[in-house]
């Protein structure tokens, strides 16, 4: 009796195992037959708390939800605000929010120094080479004047914040110029539209402006672009995909699809942007989402880099960090190899396989 006991405890064992293995082997199962062509939709709809304010940066978001990206994998996508991050991430740590976008700041740091556990997962936000959305320009009477970084010299240059990644960029310019803050006069002017009109009345000489203000300032006459940040900051990482811990750790079935439509989007977008396939639909989308409503300044800004495979510039984002800490903006420290997490990105591309362009 105890020996049939023991056959009959080793194949329970067994089915168990068996049952979690084919379990784990269906949820990434890749087959044409499903809608997406590769995973398996969730059993039943699910819905994924997005925090996006309509940035440009979001593109992945938003053209994975109006081309049914999301719908194939039975994903339902509820977008939501905040009115500042520091709102913003106490509720993705506690999970009452699943995905958030966010930029490099001290704050944002010192937020997770302090205990607030997000995860950063993926790329929101780099430059194209020579086409920065992000950079910036001088004054358009100066252009005789000012040809070169180092001709910034004694010049008036308005920044958005302070110990933010706006911050940081501006430190690599008159770094890469061979100039010192001390050389040049730091306007913090936190309102890029502020900037457009600063520079109609010869207020400041030079700002680091964004787009689509880039472009609306050079069609009146008020600026032009000033060389492009990839001159000095070429894999700076401006802002980063943020993943709730339990959304990413504990909801791996639905994360997972979550990070292969997301991705898919942002492969239709650098489609578009970089070589003009669906160029047209997938400006819709954004005139739809987006506060830039004009389908042919879309053809004409520079566009936010979106990395098809999700990969982001980590050493980057840890410079950002030091730097902020060298300020005394710091309090605490983090352990990257646990505030950024990679994983479910490079799964989904083991799944769906490299975007290679």
């Amino acid at each position: 009796m105890k020996r049939v006991f023991q056959c009959l405890s080793f194949l329970l064992v067994v089915f168990v195992l068996f049952g979690c293995a084919s379990k784990d082997n269906e949820d990434k199962t890749v087959g044409d037959d499903y809608p997406s062509g590769d995973l398996a939709p969730l059993d039943k709809k699910t819905t994924v708390v997005v925090a996006e304010d309509g940035a440009a940066s979001g593109a992945g978001f938003y053209i994975a939800k109006e081309k049914g990206y999301f719908e194939d994998y039975n994903i339902d996508i509820k977008f939501t605000t905040f009115a500042n991050s520091d709102d913003m991430l106490p509720a993705l740590a506690a999970g009452e929010v699943d995905i958030a976008g966010g930029v490099s700041t001290a704050s944002f740091f010192n937020a997770i120094a302090q205990g607030i556990d997000v995860k950063i997962i993926a790329d929101k936000g780099h430059y194209f080479d020579g086409n920065s959305y992000f950079s910036f320009v001088i004054r358009e009477d100066l252009q005789d004047e000012v040809k070169e970084y180092s001709d910034l010299k004694g010049k008036r240059i308005a920044v958005s914040s302070r110990n933010a990644v706006d911050d940081y960029i501006f430190q690599r310019m008159i770094e890469h110029a061979g100039l010192t803050e001390d050389d040049v006069e730091f306007v913090l002017m936190s309102d890029f539209g502020n900037m457009l009109a600063a520079m109609g009345n010869k207020s400041i000489d030079a700002a680091l402006q964004i787009e689509p203000l880039i472009t609306q300032g050079e069609s009146q006459n008020l600026h032009v672009r000033f060389g492009d940040a990839t001159d000095f900051a070429p894999e700076a990482q401006i802002a980063m995909v943020l993943g709730s811990p339990d959304f990413i750790e504990k909801e791996t079935d639905v994360s997972l699809r979550f990070m292969a439509a997301y991705l898919k989007g942002v492969r239709d977008y650098n489609d578009a942007f970089l070589y003009d396939e669906g160029l047209d639909e997938v400006i819709d989308i954004m005139t739809k989402h987006t506060a830039l409503k004009d389908p042919e300044i879309w053809k004409k800004v520079g566009v936010t880099g979106l990395d098809p495979n999700g990969e982001m510039f980590v050493d980057d984002i840890k410079k950002q960090f030091d730097m902020y800490d060298a300020n005394g903006a710091i309090s605490g420290d983090i352990d990257f190899d646990k505030a950024v997490d990679t994983s479910l990105s490079e799964e989904v591309i083991d799944l769906i396989g490299r975007y290679e362009r």
